[in-house]
């Protein structure tokens, strides 16, 4: 786990590995998008803009989303909600955000909507690529314990060391995985219950450093959820490429008879296989409570479960409808046929 890579020199400013992962994604899909955009407008400067908006509108629904998902954190210290630095994000309400935020770009600027959606789709889920490295080297988004070969070990303090030595009764946990001693916490009145916190590291004596390092204290293998994300995120970016380049191809031909070959059908796969992966994917996690279900597979699911089905069915709707309507006209062609 390396939630900050480095410090800049001179400074105390120190580099964090989530912030950098999610630029580097942000550059890549932007790269991509660009270069599949070429033949839609011939100012590349309006798809920089558009994904400039999605950069600012996948930062700021990621936070609104883990603000109100966890608002009692913030409760009687709002101020708080701003303080990004201290971390706090959840990648699916950025996702909403950006797709809100680019679809009225698009409609504003009168682009064909639906060809920029099936690219936007490309380089979101390339995106999502770093963005889940940079989730594994935070050491957020962690998975449940593991006893398979490649389940990694996260260090004590770290978000899964600290979900694994309490109960959690939103995940239908009454007892801790780990069972550490009172004499590794430190505790806190607030005149109703006592609240308990982990010790720092550096006040831990030398046996217990020993116990929580190599010792019965260690905390144990989890899924590595994020390096899973990061593969299938990568699997279907290039999914959606061949399905995106079948799409055109249909186009450029005009034998758009085919099954979901239309203009935003991309875009609509996207959400469902997203959708679909992330719900199964939240089976393997630890991190996200259990909260509602109109599904009855166990006790309740987790908040980005019951979305991954409402993506699921969404993206199913908009391949059908985009399937039925005709396809939406490029600007600049329109221009040249008219000639």
């Amino acid at each position: 786990m390396h939630p900050e890579l480095f410090e800049l020199p001179f400074t105390h400013l120190t580099i964090k590995s989530y912030g950098l992962m999610m630029v580097i994604g942000f550059l890549a899909a932007v790269f991509v998008i660009r270069r599949l955009s070429r033949d839609i407008t011939p100012d590349p400067q309006l798809i920089t803009n558009a994904s400039l908006y999605t950069l600012i509108a996948g930062v700021v629904g990621a936070r609104l989303f883990y603000v109100i998902h966890y608002f009692d954190r913030f409760r009687g210290d709002l101020a708080s909600v701003f303080a990004i630095w201290q971390g706090g994000l959840e990648l699916l309400g950025g996702v909403v955000l950006s797709i809100l935020v680019v679809f009225f770009y698009l409609l504003r600027h009168k682009l064909p909507v639906r060809r920029y959606l099936d690219i936007l789709a490309i380089g979101l889920m390339l995106a999502l690529v770093f963005g889940r490295i940079g989730c594994f080297l935070n050491g957020c988004c962690f998975g449940r314990p593991t006893d398979k070969l490649w389940g990694v070990r996260y260090p004590y303090g770290s978000f899964a060391y600290s979900s694994q030595v309490r109960s959690d009764p939103k995940r239908n946990r009454p007892k801790p995985h780990l069972e550490l001693p009172d004499e590794f916490f430190n505790y806190s009145f607030d005149g109703t219950a006592p609240a308990k916190f982990l010790k720092p590291y550096a006040q831990l004596n030398q046996q217990q450093k020993d116990m929580v390092n190599n010792g019965p204290y260690r905390c144990l293998h989890v899924h590595p959820t994020q390096l899973y994300s990061s593969a299938v995120a990568f699997f279907f970016s290039f999914l959606l490429y061949l399905f995106w380049r079948r799409t055109r191809n249909a186009c450029a031909s005009k034998k758009e008879g085919g099954l979901f070959n239309k203009p935003g059908c991309t875009f609509g796969l996207m959400l469902v296989m997203y959708g679909f992966s992330r719900f199964f994917l939240e089976f393997l996690r630890d991190d996200n409570p259990f909260e509602y279900a109109w599904w009855a597979i166990y006790k309740g699911g987790t908040v980005s479960q019951n979305l991954g089905i409402y993506m699921v069915i969404f993206g199913a709707l908009l391949m059908v409808i985009f399937q039925k309507m005709k396809s939406d006209v490029i600007a600049g062609k329109a221009k040249q046929s008219h000639a």
